[in-house]
């Protein structure tokens, strides 16, 4: 058993991966930084350094000496979440995310400006949008050093993001619906209809302006959870199926985004009377 507190344990941890070469600023994510977490939950952390300075190498993470897997820079396959390691610290469950700052800058340009794209990772049936990094500054907690920090949700995101992720999620159970469903291919439809679930998740939470850093609670938080007894049913036809899964999702997007349609057009109409009064 470990003695040391939580909190004293944070502060070791974050002291020894800032004084890592190269690594800028420390952060503490996941259900640890939200006030959510339970005594089992791991420990969600990330270094934050300079790729086109190149002082940061996993092996100095590694000789450490702490026990565990390491990846190299662009080990989980690339792209904004360009690796990390899964660790055990002092008993504890750590992992510890790569975030190259010239990279997450990038994309915090690129998200307020409404701009994004998307891309595979292991363990989100929907893969991630590239803002997931963005998504991070938002809610982690900052340890050691300075990060950039959005402004809240952009605004240009916020419309544009809805209808590339429902676009996805829609072309998916449109597919699974005339190339699957004929063929008898459960397996595929189902998988189909989970995918399109999650996209269409990501869809109402961007409409809503609510940050998402990973799928774990997204059906909840979006109002999807009733997708579970359309997957549950075994009497229910294949292609039945795909149509009132696009229908569930179809309408729960539909409703987010025209929420946030009535939310700006009320705070211009707010801003306009400002104006008038000044």
């Amino acid at each position: 058993m470990s003695e040391l507190t939580d909190a004293r344990f944070l502060d070791h941890l974050a002291d020894r991966l800032a004084a890592l070469p190269g690594v800028r600023a420390v952060s503490l994510g996941g259900s640890r930084a939200q006030g959510t977490h339970t005594d089992a939950s791991d420990w969600d952390t990330a270094v934050y350094y300079r790729g086109s300075e190149g002082e940061f190498a996993p092996r100095d993470l590694r000789d450490v000496g702490w026990e565990g897997e390491f990846s190299e820079i662009g080990g989980w396959g690339g792209g904004v979440f360009n690796g990390g390691a899964w660790l055990v610290v002092d008993g504890r469950r750590v992992d510890v995310h790569y975030r190259d700052l010239d990279v997450v800058e990038h994309e915090l340009a690129q998200a307020r400006a409404g701009r994004f794209h998307w891309e595979p990772l292991m363990f989100h049936l929907a893969g991630i949008p590239s803002y997931l990094v963005v998504a991070e500054l938002a809610v982690n907690r900052v340890l050691r050093g300075t990060v950039p920090r959005p402004d809240g949700y952009p605004a240009a995101l916020r419309e544009a993001a809805p209808d590339v992720w429902w676009g996805r999620g829609a072309a998916t159970l449109g597919y699974a619906r005339a190339g699957n469903a004929p063929l008898g291919g459960r397996a595929e439809v189902l998988g189909a209809v989970a995918v399109a679930a999650m996209c269409a998740g990501h869809a109402v939470l961007a409409a809503r302006g609510e940050w998402v850093t990973n799928e774990k609670r997204l059906l909840e938080r979006a109002g999807l959870r009733e997708v579970d007894a359309l997957l549950a049913d075994p009497g229910l036809p294949l292609d039945e199926l795909a149509d009132r899964a696009r229908d569930l999702c179809g309408r729960a997007v539909d409703r987010a985004v025209s929420e946030a349609v009535n939310d700006r057009a009320n705070d211009g109409r707010q801003g306009d009377g400002d104006g008038a009064s000044g």
